[in-house]
């Protein structure tokens, strides 16, 4: 693609705001280039005005294709809150709460169980975009969950961390072994537009990480490094005194992120009802991701005091956590149309299908909760 049609369908202000510090600066990194062009304050794509439905518009996550994939979650967190000797509060963070699609499916599902839950639940949206938390807030209200809504702080709490869909648009570091050698892809500006040049790593952090995997590229090979995802394992270890962190994305343990069939890397980037992989298009208006690394994630964890209780499929957990049964009870349930049990069905075969969203993995760690196989990790069909 010619850099005048890139240029046509980016945002002009990113892209000379991030031109500019190329300026000042020479060259920067790729995960540098991804954080602008998502999370710049003004102009990145999580900060837009506009909502932006799943990926691109199109591509819609599991809350988004129906409300069924939070109900099966609430029952879930329902069995958390009973292991845990049903303390009160007990708080529900949510990392990248949009504007509150999944939490208004999960509260829901609670209060259409009748679950003693409900009336304990302290729920805490980690939103960076201001506009979105607004109506995340008038949405809850409207549907009678303004009780439960709490502002997010450092207090250690009891309940449990959620993160569906969120590492995986944390900034990447991308690398390339070239001539035997591990070299970073930095982004420069060359002739009109923005270009990669190659160098050495811009810190230690990214060989040694592929090092404890036992990670050694294949020449050629391109692949990513989320140091952030790390961090985040770090401070959600530190915030959480006692409960659960459910983390639900797609990749992949390392070993298989890193296999021979992803020569390529997974960088993908969604925009105008396509995907494709192309970052320097439509900058600041396109969803940029990448495979999470789920070794790096538990190694984290588990230097942070965070243990593994289990990592499983989403197909898998959404069967264990009883989403049959949410779908055949939705037959009999007050108004419902024949059409509307269709998108249902539909909806959840997407979801546990492992060639599409079945395949996510889901993570679950725990810190001081007593030994118990959950629901969604039994491995129950």
């Amino acid at each position: 693609m010619e850099p005048s049609s890139r240029r046509a369908e980016s945002n002009a202000e990113l892209v000379a705001a991030i031109r500019a510090e190329i300026a000042r600066q020479g060259p920067i990194t790729f995960a540098r280039f991804m954080e602008l062009a998502l999370y710049h304050p003004e102009h990145g794509y999580y900060r837009a005005a506009a909502a932006r439905p799943g990926r691109g518009g199109d591509f819609l996550t599991a809350p988004e294709a129906h409300p069924i994939f939070g109900h099966a979650l609430a029952r879930q967190l329902d069995e958390m809150w009973r292991v845990l000797g049903q303390p009160t509060p007990f708080t529900l963070r949510e990392y990248g709460a949009g504007a509150g699609t999944l939490a208004l499916a999960l509260l829901a599902g609670l209060r259409a169980d009748d679950s003693p839950l409900l009336p304990q639940l302290r729920y805490q949206p980690v939103e960076i975009n201001a506009r979105r938390r607004a109506e995340l807030a008038e949405k809850l209200a409207e549907s009678g969950f303004d009780e439960q809504l709490a502002e997010p702080d450092q207090t250690p709490f009891t309940g449990c961390v959620l993160a569906n869909e969120f590492i995986d648009a944390f900034p990447v570091h991308r690398l390339l072994r070239h001539d035997g050698v591990l070299r970073e892809v930095y982004v420069a500006w060359r002739d009109g537009w923005f270009a990669e040049e190659l160098g050495p790593p811009s810190t230690p952090a990214i060989a040694a990480q592929l090092v404890e995997e036992g990670i050694e590229l294949a020449e050629g090979q391109r692949a990513e490094v989320n140091l952030g995802a790390g961090d985040w394992v770090r401070a959600v270890a530190g915030v959480l005194e006692r409960g659960y962190a459910l983390v639900i994305d797609y990749g992949y343990p390392a070993a298989e992120l890193y296999g021979p069939s992803r020569r390529d890397g997974t960088l993908k980037a969604y925009t105008q009802h396509q995907v494709h992989e192309d970052p320097y298009r439509a900058i600041g208006e396109q969803d940029l991701t990448a495979h999470v690394d789920f070794t790096a994630l538990e190694r984290a964890a588990r230097a942070a005091g965070l243990a593994t209780l289990g990592l499983t499929t989403q197909s898998d957990f959404l069967a264990g956590a009883g989403i049959g049964e949410l779908l055949v009870a939705l037959q009999t349930e007050p108004g419902m149309t024949f059409e509307a049990y269709v998108a249902a069905r539909a909806a959840v075969m997407r979801m546990i299908d492992p060639g599409a969203m079945g395949r996510f993995r889901v993570l679950l760690l725990g810190k001081d909760v007593p030994r118990a196989t959950l629901c969604g990790f039994s491995d129950r069909l």
